[in-house]
């Protein structure tokens, strides 16, 4: 398995692709700016997309979406609780950007993660946690065997997902953080939304949001 990452838009929002085994099948996480440069990813890897999926559906995970989606032609998976911010800028976050709003108004997701915990996509096999706080329905996905976790913007390297926005929470976030990021082995990297990798074991030593 590997993993590529690509930073883009004016956030510089990490886009994650995470690539199998088998014929070079690959999972895009949050494609959220610059579709041609995700594509040109794709194409130098001569990556196999076959599914987007999203940490959670806030403006700059998102931007990139729909032509990633339609040039490959495959589904969109998501947490429900967000479904409808795909289609409105103004709770996707768009709406409080000028100029961001015609970018971020996409169709609808193509599956709906009703239930938390284990999960496949075809080779792919990850556990789910919903961990709100950041977002609603921020989900963090993690890959158990492989010894890391794609957490969104809940949790970053020396911080953690803003709580400022709409339908923020900063205990829920905290909380979600130590009840499902906080028990996992040391060593486990974690890769967020913005910013470099991280371990469960250096934040749980050096965050100051999780050290007091």
């Amino acid at each position: 398995m590997e993993l590529y990452v690509a930073t883009v838009g004016q956030l510089q929002e990490n886009c994650y692709f995470l690539v199998g085994d088998n014929h070079r099948d690959t999972i895009i996480f949050d494609p959220g700016a610059e579709p041609d440069t995700l594509k040109n990813v794709i194409e130098e890897n001569e990556l196999n997309p076959i599914a987007i999926v999203l940490t959670h559906a806030h403006y700059d995970h998102i931007g990139a979406l729909n032509e990633i989606r339609d040039a490959y032609q495959i589904p969109v998976y998501q947490n429900p609780i967000e479904k409808e911010w795909l289609v409105d800028p103004a709770q996707n976050g768009s709406g409080r950007h000028p100029g961001m709003e015609d970018i971020v108004s996409t169709k609808p997701a193509d599956v709906y993660l009703e239930e938390m915990g284990p999960y496949s996509i075809g080779e792919f096999h990850f556990d789910m946690q919903h961990v709100p706080g950041h977002s609603p329905g921020s989900t963090v996905f993690i890959f158990k065997d492989n010894g890391f976790a794609i957490v969104g913007d809940v949790i970053f390297k020396g911080s953690v997902g803003r709580s400022d926005f709409p339908y923020g929470d900063h205990e829920s976030l905290i909380a979600g953080i130590h009840k499902h990021i906080a028990p996992l082995p040391g060593d486990t990297v974690l890769f967020p939304g913005h910013g470099n990798a991280t371990t469960v074991e250096d934040e749980l030593n050096t965050n100051p949001f999780l050290t007091h």
